[in-house]
């Protein structure tokens, strides 16, 4: 089998280390050149070609960030970095995959599986994120689509309702639906986003989701209407 030829561009000898170390010990990984900033990344790109892109973000003369907004070209990208407050920007920017770092094997081999699995498929767009980054209090949660049960507006804040807990951030509702699937989550009212898998009963223009009642507004019960009729049993002749 052919091995995947990787680079890695950090500004730091000990991440560098951990990365080249990390490559080493998957068999179908090949590490083919390590650079300390993005100028030295960009030189060896112009003459060669690599699958896979280790990219750190914070680094001299010129951001990770800021390389992939001016190339178009390049191999398939895994963001590494301390800071999970670029994680939107990665992903706006078709990353494949964000490890924070310190960065453990195990998290380092789930990423470099989707890689290959991506790389081999031959697909050409990079698969679209399950979860998102949330600014909250003093920390950054992730916050995966599948466990949104349903979000709420509360003036300049948002309120994102998990299965064990809630979550306030400073959002809007219009922002962070942007950010979401929108075949899996509509909007039933000013107030409220509801993710459709969630929905236990839709009554009296009320909706269920786990023993909570969400008023459907006016304007929002046709579309909800039609959305939820693709998913209505039909009785057959």
């Amino acid at each position: 089998m052919n091995k995947l030829s990787c680079i890695i561009a950090d500004d730091e000898p000990i991440a560098r280390k951990i990365l080249r170390e990390f490559i080493d010990d998957i068999h179908f990984l090949q590490l083919v050149g390590e650079f300390e900033n993005t100028n030295q990344l960009d030189q060896w790109l112009q003459q060669n070609k690599a699958d896979i892109l280790f990219l750190d973000i914070e680094m001299p003369q010129k951001t990770g960030i800021q390389y992939l907004r001016e190339i178009n070209l390049r191999p398939v990208v895994i963001l590494t970095t301390a800071y999970p407050e670029y994680a939107l920007d990665g992903y706006e920017l078709d990353v494949l995959d964000y490890l924070l770092k310190p960065i453990a094997f195990k998290r380092f081999l789930k990423a470099v599986l989707k890689a290959k699995e991506y790389l081999e498929s031959g697909r050409t767009e990079v698969p679209a994120p399950s979860f998102l980054f949330v600014r909250c209090e003093k920390k950054i949660e992730k916050i995966n689509f599948g466990d949104i049960l349903f979000i709420e507006s509360a003036g300049n804040y948002v309120f994102i309702h998990l299965p064990e807990k809630k979550i306030m951030a400073y959002l809007t509702l219009k922002s962070i639906a942007e950010q979401l699937p929108a075949e899996e989550f509509i909007r039933i009212h000013q107030s409220f986003l509801v993710a459709l898998a969630k929905i236990d009963r839709i009554e009296n223009n009320m909706i269920w989701v786990q023993n909570k009642q969400l008023p459907i507004g006016r304007s929002h019960r046709e579309p909800l209407a039609q959305c939820i009729e693709r998913y209505i049993l039909k009785r057959g002749s």
